[in-house]
């Protein structure tokens, strides 16, 4: 993809899972990339497995303080002079908060403070350089913000509020800057964790049989339409969500 040669790319949460994918494609794509993530074990280790793949540059980072924000956004002008790409993948993956009555208002703060609140900081920081750009915000949220298992509120609100932050910040931003929004389903990270966490995926035929076209999901399939919506095809393109999840949201559920 020669229009992303050379462009700078920020991609929080890329230390392991869907992020990584991401990483990792966008150097593919000739992207430099900088990967902000709070482990920094998973960082590191990223960094080195991926930088076979073009330049990029580990930044240890926790979204919800704005303060480690701010030096994420500073350190990647002050090595690389600007920033095209902010994606915001960084989030709490576990949607089980237990039953409502019980969700303590620390444990929801935490999940809204990574999810959400994450995403705004890294948005009110990028922006100015986004701007000068003409760059574009891609959004990680998940199915998750448009149905729902039974105790996952804090999950969902999030999820659910960084869809709202993305048609909001198109309107707000547009025309220098382009914000959409991804929504996986099921992805299969589990080979894409740090080595301490990894394992090779272990699925059963009807995991994959269950979705429309066959299979579970992959970084892959994320990191693909992620690349498409930083890029110049995707010029008419802004404040939507985008379903990847191989057709399960589409599916009408009922027990025998």
């Amino acid at each position: 993809m020669a229009e992303l040669t050379g462009k700078v790319a920020i991609v929080t949460g890329a230390g392991q899972g869907i992020g990584k994918g991401i990483a990792k494609y966008l150097l593919e794509a000739g992207m430099t990339v900088v990967i902000a993530d709070i482990d920094t074990e998973a960082g590191t280790e990223a960094a080195e497995e991926l930088a076979v793949f073009g330049e990029l540059l580990f930044q240890p980072t926790d979204v919800a303080d704005e303060a480690s924000v701010q030096r994420l956004v500073q350190t990647t002008v002050d090595r690389y002079g600007g920033i095209d790409a902010l994606i915001n993948n960084a989030g709490l993956a576990d949607p089980d908060n237990g039953p409502i009555e019980q969700l303590s208002l620390a444990d929801w703060n935490r999940r809204l403070g990574t999810n959400l609140t994450g995403a705004f900081l890294c948005c009110k920081h990028a922006v100015p350089h986004l701007r000068r750009s003409r760059g574009a915000i891609v959004n990680i949220a998940s199915t998750r913000a448009l149905q729902s298992e039974p105790n996952s509120e804090a999950y969902a609100a999030s999820k659910g509020g960084l869809l709202a932050l993305t048609h909001a910040l198109a309107v707000s931003l547009g025309p220098a800057i382009r914000v959409n929004c991804i929504s996986p389903g099921w992805i299969v990270v589990s080979d894409w964790q740090k080595s301490s966490r990894r394992a090779a995926p272990d699925l059963r035929p009807e995991d994959h049989a269950q979705h429309p076209v066959g299979r579970a999901g992959r970084p892959e399939d994320i990191a693909a339409m992620v690349a498409y919506l930083l890029g110049p095809q995707a010029g008419f393109l802004t404040g939507q969500n985008i379903v990847i999840d191989g057709g399960m949201t589409r599916k009408m559920l009922y027990l025998d």
